[in-house]
């Protein structure tokens, strides 16, 4: 524990000492020539650990807790010097206590967000089924057909090839296919729920548009890219279709 915890001390001085130099960063060069192993090694230690703790610095700041830089300078000049003005016992508990400040605060921040995108997904949903071409199923996802197909459609314990794109309902693009260069390729029973319903619709050379409700998508999930309860949007093309091995018959038993 005492370990990691004077770490993460030099780690925050670290970010400290490099962001009240910043506004100097014109008039003092920040290359340094490295030369030895041992130069690169120890450069390289302070560099990803610089990095890493800037995050953490950073999202304390969004969080709207204030950070006092020059204190974490002092912090880190005294802690060198061995003249604390805290004792290790003291450091620890108000730590611990930061770091429930930020739990909480972090909480409130995905409750808040997730409260918005709920209703902002009603909303879209309210909109949007009553658009020409929409249809809403039983369960509340929709779909609207761009290009039908005419081949066979999936069962849910069927494997298809699929190209898709997926968005959120500002726009902002989370998964596409298209963009790897590659098709997926899963079986359709072990996707999201919206997804497993919505391909069973389609016939293979179709293009759907979905519409998923979150409690179809990923719920109060945050998968980084997917905020809590988000309604998404999806261009689903069906390219084919991989039938799932039918169970071997049992033979009688033999009297």
């Amino acid at each position: 524990m005492k370990s990691i915890y004077k770490l993460s001390l030099v780690a925050l001085a670290i970010i400290g000492l490099s962001a009240c130099n910043q506004e100097e960063k014109a008039a003092t060069s920040t290359n340094v020539e490295l030369t030895t192993e041992a130069q690169k090694e120890a450069y390289s230690v302070g560099a990803s650990i610089g990095r890493y703790m800037s995050g953490h610095i950073k999202e304390q700041e969004e969080l709207g807790l204030p950070v006092d830089r020059t204190l974490i300078v002092t912090g880190f000049t005294n802690g060198l010097n061995d003249q604390l003005s805290l004792t290790e016992e003291e450091m620890q508990t108000i730590l611990q206590g930061l770091d429930k400040k930020l739990n909480d605060k972090r909480q409130e921040q995905a409750t808040a967000i997730s409260a918005k995108n709920i209703e902002d997904g009603k909303k879209f949903l309210e909109e949007n089924k009553v658009k020409p071409g929409v249809v809403t199923t039983e369960s509340g996802l929709q779909y609207e057909v761009l290009t039908p197909g005419t081949g066979e459609k999936p069962a849910a314990e069927d494997t298809v090839e699929v190209d898709y794109v997926g968005t959120l309902l500002d726009g902002t693009e989370f998964d596409s296919s298209y963009k790897r260069g590659e098709a997926a390729k899963f079986p359709l029973n072990r996707v999201i729920p919206g997804w497993t319903e919505g391909v069973q619709l389609m016939p293979v050379g179709a293009k759907y548009k979905f519409v998923i409700p979150s409690e179809l998508a990923y719920g109060v999930r945050d998968t980084g890219t997917i905020p809590p309860n988000s309604t998404l949007i999806f261009e689903v093309e069906l390219k084919s279709i991989e039938k799932a091995s039918a169970a071997p018959v049992a033979e009688p038993a033999k009297k």
